[in-house]
């Protein structure tokens, strides 16, 4: 048994991702945006829907959830103490509830710093880190509510995950993010050649996710921080990029 995401492109940047587990059948979708190309995806590939999982309460990564909620009469996962700003949960989770999802379970790791009940799930039958808008390829996201020590603090705690497990983030923000990386590490060879395989997947218009987290601790400068106070000036100057 194992579990399979899909990216799905949503709006101008966005991914939602379509989760399949290959033992019970189970079905989810993660942060969807908005609803027909969920919908497209879902009916070419499945056509039921039993889970929607929400990493964080901003619109492009919750829209489309009551409509797939009612088409489907998937549940609705999310942060239970963040419930006042997203669609009614059917599950309420935490840091280190675990969501049976067929025969798969997803771990829910508290995040905040991009919000303040920001959270990601990570699938062991699979290797799948969903971290939302927490870890981007070469990159984090924006500190709207958390602090810089909050940030450094969630990224640790994907610290124990292996090296192979996939990131699939919640934007198509790795070519410029490349820029900024290699202006931090002009030297680091092995962000040259991810650069240069992200510039080439773009022109093709591909997506640059999933990758490794293996290999986004090897070029992203913020995996790469070793402390808060490194992380915060990183952050200050990305803003300002």
């Amino acid at each position: 048994m194992t579990v399979t995401a899909q990216a799905i492109p949503m709006l101008s940047d966005n991914y939602s991702w379509l989760l399949r587990e290959d033992g019970a059948g189970a079905v989810g979708i993660v942060d969807p945006a908005e609803a027909k190309p969920a919908i497209d995806a879902l009916d070419a590939a499945a056509g039921k829907l039993d889970f929607i999982f929400l990493t964080h309460h901003h619109p492009d990564h919750i829209n489309g959830a009551p409509a797939l909620a009612a088409r489907y009469g998937a549940k609705i996962v999310g942060h239970g103490a963040d419930a006042h700003r997203l669609p009614p949960l059917d599950i309420s989770v935490h840091e280190g509830s675990l969501v049976e999802f067929g025969a798969a379970r997803l771990r829910v790791i508290e995040v905040p710093g991009h919000t303040l009940g920001h959270i990601a799930y990570y699938i062991a039958d699979g290797g799948i880190l969903l971290p939302g808008d927490t870890l981007f390829s070469l990159g984090c996201g924006r500190l709207f509510e958390g602090t810089a020590a909050q940030m450094f603090a969630s990224l640790a705690k994907f610290g124990d995950l292996p090296d192979d497990t996939l990131l699939c983030c919640g934007h198509e923000y790795t070519e410029s993010n490349a820029r900024f990386a290699l202006a931090m590490e002009p030297g680091n060879e092995a962000l040259i050649a991810r650069a240069a395989e992200i510039k080439a997947l773009r022109a093709k218009k591909l997506p640059t996710l999933p990758v490794s987290l293996g290999l986004e601790r090897a070029t992203n400068p913020f995996l790469r921080a070793v402390d808060a106070g490194e992380f915060a000036r990183l952050r200050a100057a990305k803003d300002h990029f």
